[in-house]
């Protein structure tokens, strides 16, 4: 085994996680009369006792922005079968379209955007907000959820890797 230093670190951390394939979720959230959501791949559980979830949201997003407000914010995990709606929240923007007028969704625990075609989802207590270089990170305490029936197949980052996203991070 090849013990070599790299001097070249962030190309090396970027090599590897490249090769993770992570799933993906959609986050919605709520703030006054608007309504926001975008596709994350940042995104895990951080704590058993007491539950606690992690989400990070660009700083470029609109979704970011109307959660910069929001008390509660919406993850949804999508079976590989709801594909288009990955799509839909990861290749395009609310800044040039509304999102929710292309899908079913309804308004669930604290008027939080709830997306029908979710496998499952939780809405979490937003905890803190911490800054972690081009993203916020969102920790959320789960408040309310549904759990997936029977979900083989998620989404995961090798199925949306050729989106082209709304936004930049």
């Amino acid at each position: 085994m090849n013990h070599e230093l790299v001097t070249n670190s962030s190309g090396a951390f970027e090599d590897l996680v490249a090769l993770l394939d992570y799933p993906m979720y959609v986050v919605t959230a709520t703030s006054g009369s608007e309504v926001a959501g975008c596709l994350v791949g940042f995104a895990s559980q951080t704590s058993i006792k007491p539950p606690r979830f992690l989400v990070g949201l660009s700083k470029r997003n609109r979704t970011f922005r109307v959660a910069r407000d929001a008390t509660h914010l919406g993850v949804h995990l999508l079976a590989r079968e709801h594909l288009a709606l990955a799509e839909l929240f990861g290749g395009r923007t609310g800044d040039d379209i509304d999102k929710f007028a292309e899908c079913d969704w309804f308004k669930g625990p604290h008027d939080v955007p709830i997306l029908t075609g979710a496998a499952g989802w939780f809405v979490g207590a937003v905890c803190e907000r911490v800054v972690l270089g081009d993203h916020v990170g969102h920790l959320l305490e789960p408040v309310a959820g549904q759990s997936p029936a029977d979900v083989e197949h998620w989404v995961t980052f090798a199925d949306v890797r050729h989106l082209e996203p709304g936004h930049d991070a």
